[in-house]
């Protein structure tokens, strides 16, 4: 079947199942937009020394740059959210990839919480051996035996 004439194909759809292919994409739109973001780098700096050095007749030293100032501003605030963006895309494949594992883990951990269930609701009968129960009755006999509580701590005897 071919999906560029399925009306209901959506060319990301692809992307988004996919772990390792959304963080391909996200580094491709990353690359893009860094390139992006050293021209505008460079705008910032020719349009800096441009604007500064347009003085007007009458000016005092410091009127051009004070003129100069809000432009740089508003291309400084442009490249911070650039830069805030490509951050934004390196932790959204990194969520992408942590959720796909937090599924996966959530459907182990439902496994070994439902066996655990399974053993409290039916608990195996413990069949204690027949020489374990009789070596216990023994120990509690000779002067060596070991407390069976705090309490009992005062009451051993010393060889």
């Amino acid at each position: 079947m071919n999906s560029d004439n399925d009306p209901n194909h959506a060319p990301l759809r692809d992307v988004a199942q996919s772990p390792e292919a959304t963080a391909r994409y996200l580094a491709d739109v990353q690359r893009v937009l860094l390139d992006i973001g050293k021209n505008l780098e460079t705008l910032a700096i020719e349009t800096r020394v441009h604007l500064r050095k347009t003085h007007v007749e009458g000016d005092r030293w410091y009127q051009a740059r004070l003129r100069a100032m809000p432009v740089e501003k508003a291309l400084g605030q442009v490249l911070k959210n650039l830069n805030d963006l490509t951050d934004g895309l390196e932790k959204t494949a990194y969520k992408r990839r942590a959720h796909d594992e937090a599924v996966v883990n959530t459907v182990r951990t439902r496994k070994e919480k439902e066996l655990e269930r399974q053993q409290k609701k039916n608990p195996q009968p413990l069949q204690a051996a027949p020489n374990q129960t009789q070596q216990g009755a023994q120990s509690r006999n000779s002067s060596y035996s070991v407390p069976m509580s705090i309490y009992d701590l005062g009451n051993r005897e010393s060889a």
